[in-house]
């Protein structure tokens, strides 16, 4: 099933929350993983909140979701 995934986005934790509300607005369901979050809770705490950010959308939507995204970027 996690081949039906597509990453959209990744950056900071900050901009990711943005972007999935935005996503949610035109009827996208999107995953957000913070790998920074995950790797402190592990116990070993790697990468920069800069790019620890995830976002993954359904393939189906994947197109969609990065004119939204590309929209969003262009208009801040």
């Amino acid at each position: 099933m996690s081949q039906d995934l597509v990453q959209v986005y990744t950056g900071s934790i900050v901009e990711a929350n943005f972007i999935k509300e935005i996503l949610a607005e035109n009827n996208i369901s999107s995953i957000l993983r913070d790998t920074l979050e995950e790797s402190v809770i592990a116990g070993w705490g790697s990468g920069s909140p800069e790019d620890s950010a995830l976002i993954f959308v359904e393939n189906a939507f994947a197109e969609k979701a990065t004119q939204v995204i590309n929209d969003y970027m262009a208009s801040r």
